[in-house]
């Protein structure tokens, strides 16, 4: 079986210019080369439940890159908690695809941010998905916004 990769990239934020998405300077971008542990069995493409598990990661990298690792995060007794995610299916991927990702901060409130993710296929510069979720900063002892 060959696992998916992620890897943080600088790729500029035009790179996505083909797919009308705007990330802007402050994005943090990787590659992903989809391995075929979330391939669906019937039918040969990435199952859309692996998309959740990539936005997930690619927002940890993400967080990671910005000293807000997870062993700090624990060590603060804080962490982020997914409140929302929409997610946008605009593509199909497959085994063996070189995508391009790029994750960017929307909005944020004292307790709560909306990160967006783009990932596009580099090959044809389609964009596959493009998703929408919602943070919420947790305090882990009490369970409530910190």
């Amino acid at each position: 079986m060959i696992q998916t990769e992620f890897k943080a990239a600088a790729l500029p934020a035009s790179s996505f210019v083909a797919t009308g998405i705007e990330p802007g300077p402050e994005a943090f971008t990787a590659t992903i080369r989809v391995g075929d542990d979330g391939i669906s069995r019937g039918v040969p493409h990435v199952n859309n439940a692996e998309y959740v598990r990539w936005i997930d990661r690619i927002a940890e990298l993400a967080t990671d890159a910005a000293g807000f690792t997870r062993p700090r995060m624990l060590a603060s007794d804080r962490m982020w908690f997914v409140a929302r995610h929409e997610i946008d299916y605009r593509g199909e991927a497959f085994s063996g695809d070189e995508l391009l990702v790029a994750t960017w901060l929307d909005t944020w409130t004292r307790t709560t941010v909306r990160r967006n993710t783009a990932i596009m296929r580099s090959a044809d510069q389609r964009l596959i998905c493009f998703a929408a979720t919602r943070w919420a900063f947790v305090n882990l002892t009490s369970r409530r916004p910190a």
